[in-house]
């Protein structure tokens, strides 16, 4: 699929030196999360290393798209998350899911699909459930080898310079929490997040946005967040990530009981439907959801995993 006009546009102004620059210097500063030493951490190449010339040009492309997925990837996004919310300090934080300790270990299987997936099939398969690609202008992730994905692995790839293929790296994906001591709570969730989360995602979890309308954090629940077959409504997935990077800038603070408590609270709210469910709720909630989550259970009176409709304005960009 050819991409717009005004996409093309749009990468080529990204990859402008000063595009760059404005994005750069914005970026915060890479925090450690974990107690692990910071030199155990495999480390990408700087910036300014990027090679001139055609894959340059598309490390450069995918950066962007990375950074700004609605704006650089608008046909394929149906919420208002880019790959960054996830993935900090542009893919490259250990313990945040980074891009580099991914890379080496594809092609794999994977047990939601059930079969082995390429790169280029697992970036579509973020685009479907993180970015709720069912709402979007085309309705669905970018075709297999769409320009938008090849631009993406040649971010990856580039991050991941000097990585042993199938080597398992310090950081990769999120920290396993053990089960906490106690059950995790709602009530002592809602009570952390209205001290610890609300101050950057809004009291209601609807995120904060620029005067742009841009998001400058991203929406943890409601219409404009990730939908419910993203790994991040699992409850233990959510808790890893909230553990080692949240809050913002002071992760690790938390204890193993707070990260689970308030990643409850935050996956007790609705959220879009799971674009694979066909049938009822309890035959989706049968097939899809036997792992760590509140899908289907009920909360304030109505079952969770009905699903909101996209309230993104797809044209705004």
């Amino acid at each position: 699929m050819k991409r717009s006009a005004a996409l093309l546009s749009a990468l080529t102004f990204a990859c402008s030196p000063a595009a760059r620059d404005t994005a750069t210097s914005s970026e915060p500063a890479n925090t450690s999360s974990s107690s692990a030493p910071e030199s155990k951490y495999f480390s990408s190449p700087p910036r300014s290393a990027v090679p001139s010339g055609p894959q340059g040009e598309s490390v450069r492309r995918g950066e962007a798209i990375f950074r700004e997925t609605p704006r650089f990837a608008s046909d394929f996004v149906g919420n208002g998350l880019s790959c960054r919310n996830c993935h900090l300090d542009d893919g490259r934080k250990a313990n945040s899911g980074p891009l580099w300790a991914a890379w080496g270990m594809y092609p794999a299987y994977r047990k939601k699909n059930g079969h082995v997936n390429t790169m280029d099939e697992r970036l579509r398969g973020c685009f479907t459930y993180s970015m709720n690609a069912s709402a979007s202008k085309q309705g669905h992730a970018p075709p297999p080898n769409d320009p938008i994905l090849v631009d993406l692995q040649a971010y990856m790839a580039w991050l991941s310079k000097g990585i042993s293929q199938g080597a398992d790296y310090p950081g990769r994906g999120y920290p396993t929490l053990p089960k906490p001591a106690q059950k995790p709570s709602r009530e002592r969730g809602k009570a952390l997040y209205a001290t610890s989360c609300a101050l950057c995602h809004g009291a209601d979890g609807q995120g904060t946005k620029l005067g742009s309308g841009d998001y400058v954090f991203p929406p943890l629940w409601g219409p404009d967040s990730y939908n419910w077959g993203a790994g991040m409504h699992r409850i233990n997935t959510a808790a890893g990530f909230i553990k080692a990077n949240m809050p913002y800038g002071k992760g690790g603070t938390l204890t193993n009981q707070e990260a689970w408590d308030v990643a409850l609270f935050i996956n007790s709210h609705e959220r879009p439907k799971d674009p694979r469910g066909k049938g009822n709720l309890a035959d989706t909630d049968a097939k899809y959801h036997d792992e760590n989550c509140t899908f289907g259970d009920e909360v304030d009176g109505r079952a969770l995993g009905q699903g909101l409709p996209a309230k993104r304005s797809l044209a705004k960009r």
